[in-house]
């Protein structure tokens, strides 16, 4: 896809993460393999990469996720409805913050949340500040 953004997201549960991107974001899946899944949307391909089994025995998920906040890394998605995202990240095993905690920046409203395997993510819903 010519002018989009490449993400590369590396999962212990490759088809947990992948199905959380493709509700929370209205991703598509466009390829699959065992070794990783590509999702597009407009302007994003999204690779959810497994883990090599090797390195994946040794890490454990925790339930709910422990968060992983100490990366220098936080990718921001664009998106028509917060609401639609809370529902789409509960019922995939992710989350997102309280809706308290959403704030207003840059031409739209701005809440934190995570996959489920605890990459932090926000989300971003246009004009809604």
């Amino acid at each position: 896809m010519q002018n989009a953004l490449t993400l590369v997201i590396y999962a212990k549960d490759k088809s947990r993460v992948s199905a959380f991107y493709q509700h929370t974001l209205s991703l598509a899946l466009h390829d699959s393999a065992a070794s990783h899944d590509l999702l597009l949307g407009p302007g994003l391909e999204l690779v959810v990469h497994a883990i090599p089994a090797e390195y994946a025995s040794d890490i454990a998920i925790t339930q709910p996720p422990q968060l992983r906040e100490d990366t220098p890394f936080k990718p921001v998605f664009t998106v028509a409805d917060l609401a639609a995202v809370r529902q789409a990240a509960v019922v995939t095993g992710g989350g997102l913050q309280d809706a308290s905690r959403a704030w207003a920046w840059r031409g739209g409203t701005r809440l934190d949340g995570h996959d489920p395997e605890g990459n932090v993510v926000q989300f971003m819903q246009p004009g809604a500040a």
